[in-house]
């Protein structure tokens, strides 16, 4: 302990050093932060900032409002309290509060420290309406865990985020940080971490998740991966999950081929209990050479291993985009009044793309299940606005009426793509498709050369195709629909149309339901979609707001039970709905019945062509 004390008092030079504090320039010398994860008291994180010296009157202090890759405004600033600023004589000074995520500090001549406590945000996610995705939150729980998203705990001074920074961190006895940070290795000092960053950049790129140790480590190609588990039951442990990642990590080095933008990668899993004061937002959240993903604990290990496949996957395929290739947006991300890029067909679509693609191209799955994969996000694209300009809604994610539509980037965003790959392999004679383009791309830009967000399509053309040209201006920058049946047609494959089993509620894991948060989190039927001959037979439209089943209240909490019980549902349980419909209530009754929907399969073709089918075989295989 005291090791750590006078440690943490010389090394990180934060409390009260103001003889010494003027040789210290904000130019040369990194900004010190210290974190102490042993003394937590109502689930607070004490913080504590040494900026070097400030040679202007005045400054301000930020916490991010958002980061990269969330695409949504969650003002982490309002997870912080009791900010307060010191001068070198230790005596606190003038701070103003420009907004809930932003401070100014007067005299900044003078100062020679700023201090501040951190609440997490999944102990919040059940009381606020606009939560923080779990995979981009922050949890604090003592003894337990601490999923450190650096960017809800570590801000930074205007004008100051491109200089180094020192984080050091006090951790429980027997606990490990599992990050890519650049660790300093200190052997001498008893539970005290150290990482360096370059820039700010790099601290929130890289969450560190505080656990007592459950990991497994593999090579895949040149990169080493660790996968680190975290499950509070003890349900899940890493040598769990080790053997289905390392198969699907491999895959994903193979399709990639010569594709190597990290040596190491870090697969931070946080398995939730779902209680009220646990994570939610189940999903993961890329970085350059991590992964945060977060799904619930009681999933059967079957399904956990799938999901794992499906987020990790997309989340590993970032390291392409946004991670290599990307606008001046994203690299020069401005966190608290960010200028978003118009390119979110590529930076979520490509990825999703390939998160399917390459299971396919590996032999992890057979074509029927890619065209049903690929069925699935042409009929949930219907979900939303097919008529909206994909790169104006990009440009204008945060705002209404595009904030709605972004979970569209994985439908339809991935579907874009597709066609685009269809488009390339078809000029090309099946040399070169989108992993090509991407890899082209890759060798003109790169980590650190963003490209001119407005150039990229001209680049995409220049080494493409006229017919690519006409395809972004009719669907991509343009806002007409996609007719896909063109583009598989070109691959030898049509849509017929069959009945398939639903559940009442789902079909599969996709609901016919969702909720309203802008309208008390009300459960209503969604448009756009194919509703199951249960909903049809009642009379059910899209659009309507579930009142009441059975007597009972609909809410997102009475809502869950019911999906519950209508797997044990025969075919004469009568059910009673009220329903709101623009404004009117309106009963219906009737016997459940066999719920079916009539859905689009992808099937070949009998009569394509052998051309075709060797233009679908390097489509899906080459």
């Amino acid at each position: 302990m005291k090791k750590t004390f006078l440690y943490l008092m010389t090394a990180v030079l934060l409390y009260g050093c103001g003889a010494g504090k003027g040789l210290i320039s904000i130019d040369n010398a990194p900004i010190q932060v210290a974190m102490d994860l042993v003394n937590v008291t109502n689930d607070q994180v004490k913080v504590n900032m040494n900026p070097g010296a400030f040679t202007v009157d005045q400054i301000s202090f930020r916490i991010p409002k958002t980061v990269p890759g969330t695409y949504s405004s969650d003002d982490y600033g309002k997870y912080i309290d009791g900010f307060v600023a010191y001068d070198y004589s230790g005596n606190p000074m003038e701070v103003s509060k420009l907004d809930v995520n932003s401070w100014s500090i007067s005299n900044a001549t003078k100062l020679d420290r700023i201090s501040y406590l951190v609440n997490d945000t999944y102990d919040t996610e059940n009381e606020v309406g606009d939560a923080v995705f779990s995979p981009a939150g922050t949890n604090i729980k003592e003894g337990s865990n601490y999923m450190l998203n650096l960017h809800g705990f570590v801000g930074y001074f205007d004008g100051y985020k491109e200089i180094p920074y020192r984080l050091t961190i006090e951790k429980p006895a027997g606990f490990e940080g599992a990050t890519s940070l650049s660790r300093i290795n200190l052997e001498e000092v008893d539970n005290v971490d150290v990482f360096m960053a370059n820039r700010y950049f790099e601290i929130i790129d890289n969450p560190i998740f505080y656990t007592k140790p459950d990991k497994e480590t593999f090579k895949v190609g040149g990169i080493e991966v660790t996968l680190s588990v975290f499950s509070p039951n003890g349900a899940y442990h890493a040598s769990d999950l080790r053997e289905r990642m390392e198969k699907m990590m491999g895959a994903q080095k193979a399709f990639l081929g010569d594709v190597d933008a990290t040596q190491k990668y870090n697969i931070l899993l946080y398995l939730s209990t779902m209680e009220d004061t646990d994570a939610r937002g189940f999903g993961a959240l890329e970085h350059h050479t991590s992964t945060v993903v977060v799904l619930p604990e009681a999933m059967p290990k079957e399904r956990l291993e799938q999901a794992m496949v499906d987020v990790v996957s997309h989340e590993f395929f970032h390291i392409v985009t946004p991670l290599t290739v990307h606008s001046n947006e994203i690299h020069y991300f401005d966190y608290n009044d960010p200028k978003m890029s118009e390119h979110l067909w590529m930076y979520e679509g490509t990825t999703e793309y390939f998160a399917n693609l390459f299971q396919v191209h590996e032999g992890l799955i057979d074509e029927a299940e890619f065209y049903e994969r690929i069925r699935k996000k042409i009929n949930n694209a219907k979900a939303y606005d097919d008529n909206m300009s994909f790169t104006a809604m990009s440009k204008n994610i945060l705002e209404a009426p595009y904030e709605s539509n972004y979970a569209n980037v994985y439908e339809k965003g991935a579907l874009i793509n597709m066609v685009l790959d269809i488009l390339i392999r078809e000029k090309s004679d099946g040399e070169k498709g989108v992993l090509w383009l991407m890899k082209e791309l890759s060798k003109k830009y790169g980590v650190d050369s963003p490209f001119e967000d407005d150039q990229l399509i001209d680049e995409i053309v220049a080494l493409t195709y006229p017919e690519v040209r006409d395809f972004f201006n009719e669907h991509v920058i343009g806002d007409n629909p996609i007719d896909y049946n063109i583009y598989l047609e070109k691959m030898g494959l049509t849509m017929n149309k069959v009945e398939e089993q639903t559940g009442y509620f789902l079909q599969g894991e996709v609901p016919f339901i969702d909720v309203d948060q802008s309208n008390d989190n009300a459960i209503f039927v969604r448009r756009g979609i194919n509703l199951n001959s249960f909903l049809t037979g009642l009379g059910v439209q899209g659009g309507d707001i579930i009142k009441s089943i059975n007597g009972t209240a609909i809410t997102l909490d009475t809502m869950r039970p019911i999906i519950g019980q209508s797997f044990g549902w025969s075919l004469e349980t009568n059910i009673k709905m009220e329903l709101e419909r623009d404004g009117e209530v309106i009963a219906v009754e009737g016997p459940v019945g066999t719920p079916t929907v009539i859905v689009n399969k992808i099937v070949p073709m009998e009569e394509a062509s052998f051309e075709v089918k060797e233009l679908r075989n390097d489509w899906l295989k080459n």
